[in-house]
């Protein structure tokens, strides 16, 4: 009876989230075979692939697919670990802690827009910007990053925001560590580097997989940035696939082809997601 009840009670916060998934994507998928021009509304129709096709022969896809898998694993790989670097630092005691961990986290809670304006003006900027004063300062030829390294300039704008994230899982995991084993560890001789490689790194495999995945499924969508930086310049070097996809519908009011795109991102997210959920599953059951 107990059990049939609480079936009931769930049933409309499932039926609720089954809907806010469904149509939306059932829609996607409806725009995504009939032709749906902004500026043509009168010319809709069934189309079949035709927007798919439209889609993937777009000499832009390919350098976007890749760009968005390169951007994504680079960002991965930076935040986690500099951030677990960090966190085992600020995991000690010392003078000012409570402060040097808030400074650290609060970059997270900045808004992308405001944070690629931040790096874009006063980091990057080739002639007033930080990197370009410090290079001056040693008789160094300023770099324009934005332009000669758009790619590399948005991954690191990305990883300074999100770093903090990591940081703060990291932390907060190792605060829960059994510091009893640790000291065990101590007395019978163990140097830093095997207590990191025999108990506190299997204590963060589960936080380091709660962090790929969650820093994967934001990231596959990363576009403030790009937008407010580089506009997926120069050429299609900083594109992703989210970029892309925004240039079909909204520069060039195609729904469709657009919503073909959007599918290709489910797909793309799955694949990923797929082999990460491979990759890491093992520590996500210890």
């Amino acid at each position: 009876m107990n059990s049939t009840l609480s079936k009931w009670l769930q049933a409309p916060s499932i039926i609720v989230l089954l809907l806010w998934m469904l149509v939306p994507l059932s829609m996607t998928i409806y725009f995504s075979t009939v032709r749906y021009h902004l500026l043509y509304p009168e010319r809709t129709g069934f189309v079949g692939w035709s927007n798919y096709e439209f889609f993937y022969t777009d000499p832009s896809f390919w350098p976007a697919i890749l760009n968005t898998l390169i951007l994504v694993g680079s960002v991965l790989v930076i935040t986690v670990v500099l951030g677990l670097a960090i966190a085992l630092l600020i995991n000690r005691s010392f003078p000012g802690r409570g402060i040097v961990r808030v400074l650290l986290i609060s970059p997270f809670f900045i808004m992308p827009t405001v944070n690629a304006l931040l790096w874009k003006n006063m980091m990057m900027n080739p002639i007033y910007g930080l990197f370009a004063v410090a290079a001056q300062s040693v008789g160094a030829e300023p770099i324009d990053w934005l332009s000669q390294y758009p790619l590399l300039s948005i991954i690191f704008i990305v990883s300074w925001q999100w770093t903090p994230f990591a940081i703060l899982i990291f932390m907060t995991s190792l605060q829960s560590q059994d510091q009893e084993q640790l000291e065990a560890a101590r007395l019978d001789g163990a140097g830093a580097w095997a207590q990191f490689r025999y108990l506190t790194l299997p204590h963060l495999m589960r936080p380091i997989a709660i962090v790929l995945m969650i820093q994967m499924i934001f990231h596959l969508s990363i576009f403030a940035e790009i937008f407010v930086t580089t506009g997926g310049g120069p050429g299609t070097q900083s594109t992703n696939l989210a970029f892309l996809i925004f240039s079909q519908a909204l520069q060039g009011f195609d729904i469709g082809v657009a919503s073909a795109g959007g599918v290709f991102a489910i797909i793309l997210a799955n694949v990923v997601a797929f082999f990460l959920v491979r990759l890491i599953g093992k520590n996500l059951t210890v």
